[in-house]
């Protein structure tokens, strides 16, 4: 995506009334589908804040100083980057639909999935060795 092009999304991101100033109207099915994906995504960002919330207020101190507030803070900024991508994500599937153009790709999923997998193998690795043992 060009430079332009990104600036462009931002804006409609922030005001959606400018996405209807060009291209045509796509069908709505196809709009209603952009924000049930778009909807999901907000629904996994707030999972994952919820995550970090729950690991700072309720997992007790560990053998490792700051590690708890370590991975609630990972996260916390895993759900924020989820939800500003969401949005992004939304205003240029949308901008591409009204200008008959092919939706834009990510590597977000996929980089996302990756860190999960990573935290997961962290995690078993600290149960295993015992960082959460009492």
């Amino acid at each position: 995506m060009k430079k332009r092009d990104q600036v462009s999304t931002v804006k409609a991101s922030l005001s959606p009334h400018r996405l209807r100033e060009s291209g045509t109207a796509p069908d709505y099915r196809f709009s209603l589908a952009n924000e049930r994906t778009f909807l999901a995504w907000l629904r996994t960002s707030l999972a994952l804040m919820a995550g970090g919330v729950a690991i700072a207020q309720f997992l007790p101190p560990l053998r490792v100083a700051g590690l708890r507030e370590g991975i609630a803070a990972t996260l916390l900024l895993m759900g924020a980057a989820c939800a500003v991508r969401a949005v992004l994500h939304w205003a240029a599937c949308e901008k591409a639909m009204r200008h008959g153009q092919d939706l834009p790709l990510s590597r977000f999923p996929t980089a996302l999935a990756a860190l999960v997998a990573f935290g997961a193998v962290g995690l078993l690795v600290a149960v295993f060795t015992g960082v959460f043992a009492p």
